[in-house]
């Protein structure tokens, strides 16, 4: 077991995470992303209260000690069974246990969990106050402004005055609707409109409820006029994803005021005994690479770090030799400073 920060410690974090997304914020993601910024909270995938109570899926939990902050992400709608993972999860190690309100997916509908919740605040207050009751750890949620038909005007408040009665303290408001009927889940993340505005004036009626914005932030300096505008977190998704270093490369000077900025060569350089170890276990270098293709978005060489990573990462044998290699060409690409006479 880990050590989990403290309230206080986790809240500070919160001032900037990365998004909880499927198939993408995995373990090796996760520490690729700390290695850029030792402040901002990670979330896992979302990972399902069934799989861990009923499969047995532990394997779900893993996490290198070097991820802290990190959150557990679960999804469910069943109170007893979400304790009994929020307790697997706290006892894995992880600093936060947030609740899945928020995923409009097929697969998430069917099993009645993420977004269409958001029908049922009553039910989700049962599940945060059950998992609250079975953790030390803060258990948090995130949420849509509502979905389908609903008028956030008026579904928002009401769900959020249940979550904070359940004794929630902290959520994250992904600021779309989430249509669940007519749209796929890739549509729902651009096709409803962003009301960045509601979000803001819950903050204005919770203003003890730490609350965090979602969706469509693509900048640090726009992350910094919401915390500015007196909102206490953001929380960024496929910007940090496929352009992290211009996310969190600096994030910890701007947003949290401390520490250094890094830098995409070191953050390669520093992955390396990581890979070097996975490799040693069995594991395959495009496991870790796959998340590595944005490191130099914008910049020289960027392509060919993507082509020579993608057309070689998955072959027998491929293995950190061939990173240093692409680092090498993407450092002969780059624009030499100019030399003051």
């Amino acid at each position: 077991m880990t050590r989990k920060l403290n309230h206080t410690d986790i809240t500070r974090s919160a001032r900037l995470s990365v998004a909880p997304m499927m198939d993408w914020t995995d373990r090796h993601c996760r520490y690729l992303h700390r290695l850029m910024s030792g402040q901002a909270l990670l979330y896992t995938e979302m990972v399902t209260s069934p799989a861990l109570v009923r499969g047995g899926a532990l394997h779900l939990l893993d996490h290198h000690p070097s991820e802290h902050p990190v959150a557990l992400q679960l999804g469910g709608s069943d109170p007893a069974e979400l304790a009994e993972a929020a307790r697997i999860g706290a006892e894995a190690g992880y600093d936060e246990i947030n609740l899945n309100v928020g995923c409009p997916s097929d697969r998430v509908q069917s099993g009645y969990f993420g977004a269409v919740l958001m029908e049922q605040p009553a039910l989700v207050a049962r599940c945060v106050a059950a998992m609250r009751a079975a953790v030390d750890v803060e258990v948090s949620v995130k949420c849509r402004i509502g979905v389908d038909d609903q008028d956030p005007e008026e579904v928002l408040p009401e769900f959020l005055a249940h979550v904070v009665g359940a004794g929630c303290t902290r959520v994250t408001i992904h600021a779309r609707k989430a249509w669940l009927q007519g749209l796929s889940p890739k549509e729902n993340r651009d096709i409803p409109p962003l009301d960045y505005d509601i979000v803001q004036r819950m903050k204005g009626l919770f203003s003890n409820l730490h609350i965090s914005v979602n969706g469509g932030i693509t900048s640090l300096e726009q992350a910094q006029g919401f915390l500015d505008a007196g909102l206490d977190g953001v929380m960024i998704g496929r910007s940090a994803y496929h352009a992290p270093c211009d996310i969190l490369c600096t994030a910890d000077r701007v947003i949290f005021g401390k520490g250094t900025d890094t830098t995409a060569e070191n953050v390669v350089r520093a992955m390396v005994p990581y890979i070097d170890a996975h490799i040693d276990q069995g594991g395959r270098l495009n496991q870790i690479t796959r998340h590595m293709m944005g490191l130099f978005t914008g910049r020289p060489g960027a392509r060919i770090w993507r082509r020579m990573l993608s057309e070689q990462a998955h072959l027998p044998g491929a293995g950190s030799a061939l990173v240093l290699e692409a680092l090498e060409t993407v450092e002969a690409h780059a624009i030499p400073t100019p030399v003051v006479m």
